[in-house]
């Protein structure tokens, strides 16, 4: 980073300190709150959360690292994206590759495919199953319409089975009851071009209400660091509906569904066996897709209620490197349910079917081309109270089979401490596993391609050397060992802080492995190839901790901060031939820092605040950065709400991440200022 960009940037984040002190002394007196500070430290803490235990317990009560961002704090993000949104979150590591692409981990080892994060909406499982990750950029909705995301650090695979193996993030939307009327939003900004949202809600009959929404948005193109613009412009829209039903005091039922249409330009550095032998390519990612989903629950008394959810979803993605299709279906039961006194138990079985169709290229190449594959999984685990609830003991795991490694178990025991009103201890340790992607099976990728110099002695001496990386039937799960521990205490009736600690273990980790080179004529020209392997031949650990305060200083003024530490080393056997798969965990910045100012300078006035500063990434050569949002909004009535957003501004632009995979050059996320119109009707 230039000393000129260190200057831009320390200017900016002194002056939203300043400003946000000058406005605390400058409020007025007759300051209306509103529904801004509704929630008390005491009601923040006693929050419902449903994502630990798959059943609803107090946030207080959850014997593990959870975070969760509201409805009010998405609001008053300003934020256009899931993955915006979640850069609240400690804990996350967030950054943007390009216009429609990022990178989001839990406690370590980000990547393209951040392959050990599951990602729930409403329950339906967004992992994509080719190369283990999420495609952030389809999975959307109406940000208004998500009553609040849940975000567990560490392991969730006891509950939810395989790859959630650093964290779980769980986005459930609300219920059609909280969205009657109308709300219609629009926008123009610098780099989001234009956007607009409609939504309606009504009641269906006596017993029934529905919405449908639908969205649309054009975003402009970012730029590299010499100012030039990376083509990658990024349009789409998405449509959907929700109807939730009472069929009777014991019985509701939902149903809901949404699809989208997306293109985005791309800039990929693609290998070729003609001169010049990497051609730089733009073209356009096409994404198409939808789902639909329908659970049933039903109540049997006050301690017993079981839920049936099914979902179809349909994924159809294409780009300059391979076409590919998913149909998934997926059925999951689950019983919730008291056993004598202090026992609360819930278990559940789930069955899911996955058949994929891969159009290949020269580049990236799946085969078999189609497959069929399915995943039997049940689980069980039992919550017991004991010493008048101040001792939880928690006993769990998931048992699956899927059709790469077999049986996988994944348990885990947690304990929890309440040793007074405001304080609450808790330790866990627990097994998960991220099982092989479709790619570590069977994907064949051609990393390089070059010239060789020609034997004049031997004119049929090979002409190329390719370097190509292939799947491996063998490949195995990977497999970590999770020892966490945490304290939360409410320690005014305006002051709280969340502590969590870890230390994981990891085995069977992906690497690399270099085979016999071998001489190959057909296609010609004649060529050595040199074949890399996936192998399960790396060990390490990671260790680190998360740090969440929440101050409210006054009724009108909230503050959070958060504290993200993250140290990890991974080791090759004796044996492995990889020395590059190592400075995976280096993927992760060590430190990230986060301060959130939420004032109500008066009773339709609302100013916001957030600076974040994220270490450097030494194993991609990037620099550490810091950033400064702002959002002013005002409410002339109840129902209209004008607001302005300014991101980036401690600096111009700068890089978050830089892909492994196919990329051209680095894209770098720049400084926006949008204005956006909101009307309730």
């Amino acid at each position: 980073m230039t000393t000129r960009r260190r200057s831009e940037m320390s200017v900016a984040m002194l002056f939203c300190m300043c400003y946000t002190v000058a406005l605390c002394t400058a409020a007025p007196e007759t300051m209306d709150p509103g529904d801004f500070a509704r929630l008390s430290i005491e009601e923040l803490m006693g929050m419902e959360i449903t994502s630990v235990s798959r059943r609803s317990e107090l946030l207080s009560d959850a014997a593990a690292a959870v975070f969760v961002i509201t409805a009010d704090d998405i609001r008053r993000s300003g934020a256009t994206t899931i993955p915006d949104v979640l850069r609240m979150a400690p804990g996350l590591h967030v950054a943007r590759i390009d216009a429609s692409t990022w990178a989001v981990t839990s406690r370590g080892f980000n990547g393209f495919f951040a392959n050990k994060l599951l990602v729930l909406i409403d329950g339906r499982s967004v992992y994509t199953p080719t190369f283990s990750g999420v495609h952030w950029d389809v999975h959307d909705t109406l940000m208004d319409d998500i009553e609040r995301i849940e975000v567990i650090r560490g392991p969730g695979a006891a509950m939810w089975g395989a790859n959630a193996v650093n964290g779980v993030i769980n986005i459930i939307t609300k219920s059609t009851r909280q969205t009657q009327g109308g709300r219609l939003s629009a926008g123009i900004g610098t780099e989001e071009h234009g956007f607009g949202e409609i939504r309606y809600g009504a009641e269906l009959g006596s017993s029934a209400h529905y919405r449908v929404w639908a969205k649309g948005f054009m975003r402009d193109d970012l730029r590299d660091a010499d100012d030039h613009g990376t083509r990658d412009d990024w349009d789409g829209y998405a449509a959907g509906f929700r109807i939730d039903q009472d069929v009777s005091d014991a019985d509701t039922l939902t149903l809901s569904g949404d699809f989208y249409s997306q293109v985005a330009g791309e800039t990929l550095a693609l290998q070729s066996f003609d001169a010049p032998f990497r051609v730089v390519v733009n073209d356009d990612k096409n994404a198409n897709g939808g789902n639909i989903l329908g659970r049933w629950t039903h109540q049997y008394s006050e301690t017993s209620e079981m839920s049936l959810q099914i979902y179809y979803n349909r994924l159809d993605r294409r780009d300059a490197i391979f076409e590919e299709t998913y149909d998934t279906f997926d059925i999951d039961f689950q019983h919730t349910f008291t056993a004598a006194e202090h026992h609360e138990v819930v278990w559940g079985l789930g069955y899911r079917l996955i058949k994929d169709h891969f159009d290949n290229s020269f580049s990236l190449a799946l085969e078999p081309r189609s497959r069929t594959s399915d995943l039997v999984s049940g689980f069980i685990q039992d919550s017991i109270d004991l010493c008048d609830d101040r001792i939880k003991f928690v006993v769990g795991s998931k048992f699956e089979h899927n059709d790469y490694t077999g049986f996988e178990v994944q348990p885990t025991l947690r304990l929890l401490i309440n040793p007074g009103a405001r304080h609450v201890v808790w330790g866990a340790v627990s097994r998960a596993v991220r099982t092989p992607s479709r790619a570590d099976h069977d994907s064949n990728i051609v990393q390089l391609v070059q010239p060789l110099p020609q034997n004049p002695m031997n004119p049929n001496s090979p002409e190329r050397l390719v370097v190509r990386v292939h799947g491996d039937d063998n490949f195995d799960s990977e497999e970590m060992l999770a020892y966490e521990v945490g304290y939360r205490v409410e320690a005014t009736d305006r002051l709280s802080f969340d502590f969590a600690g870890y230390f994981n273990e990891y085995q069977n980790f992906r690497t690399l492995e270099q085979r016999t080179i071998q001489v190959e004529s057909m296609p010609p020209p004649l060529k050595l190839v040199q074949p890399v392997s996936l192998g399960n031949k790396m060990s390490g650990e990671a260790y680190g901790g998360e740090l969440a305060a929440t101050w409210i200083i006054q009724d009108w003024w909230r503050c959070q901060l958060a504290a993200t530490f993250f140290y990890g080393k991974l080791t090759e056997e004796s044996d492995s031939t990889d020395t590059l798969s190592e400075g995976i965990s280096r993927t992760s910045p060590h430190h990230q820092y986060f301060f959130r100012s939420n004032m109500e300078l008066a009773a339709n006035i609302e100013l916001d605040m957030t600076v974040r500063f994220v270490d450097n990434l030494t194993s991609r050569d990037i620099d550490n950065y810091a950033t400064a949002d702002i959002r002013l909004a005002w409410y002339p009535t109840s129902d209209l709400e004008f607001s302005v957003v300014a991101e980036n501004l401690a600096d111009d632009r700068h890089l978050e991440f830089e892909a492994e995979f196919l990329k051209a050059r680095p894209t770098e996320n720049e400084r926006r200022v949008f204005a956006r119109v909101a009307w309730h009707f």
